[in-house]
């Protein structure tokens, strides 16, 4: 089965999750991470690759939990989880700069950044009551591009 051809799979039997925009930026950046992770892999950070991948991976798989849930609050406190790990990998990636390259840890840096702010909208819908948000100043690229 071609890529392809697993992907329409996918999108056929995840069909309402896969209309969530973060969920496809989510599964985006796994493919990515892969790729990543080989060239990491491959200089012998063994360790770095794999935490990377784990944390990345853990985007879309705790949305699609969540997703499946019936209550507001279950729902939420799977997205929650997937915050946590797309916070988690920011880290990772702002560590692997020095060998996947500042341009590419950058990149992923702000694909990771949107991904939080729809998490966080998502989370603030489920959790109406109680509002969770984080200070702007937190996603400055321009704070850690001197950095890369």
């Amino acid at each position: 089965m071609s890529n392809y051809q697993i992907g329409k799979y996918i999108r056929k039997v995840n069909m309402r999750v896969w209309n969530l925009k973060v969920y496809r930026a989510a599964l985006y950046l796994s493919d990515l991470c892969w790729k990543d992770t080989q060239m990491i892999k491959d200089q012998r950070y063994f360790s770095l690759a794999d935490q990377l991948y784990r944390a990345v991976g853990s985007i879309s798989a705790n949305i699609t939990e969540g997703y499946s849930r019936n209550s507001p609050k279950e729902k939420a406190r799977f997205y929650e989880i997937a915050l946590g790990s797309a916070r988690e990998s920011k880290g990772w990636y702002f560590k692997s700069r020095h060998i996947l390259g500042g341009k590419t840890a950058l990149h992923r840096i702000k694909l990771l950044t949107s991904v939080i702010k729809l998490l966080l909208r998502m989370i603030n819908e489920k959790r109406s009551s109680a509002k969770i948000s984080e200070k702007e100043v937190g996603y400055l690229i321009s704070d850690i591009e001197g950095n890369l």
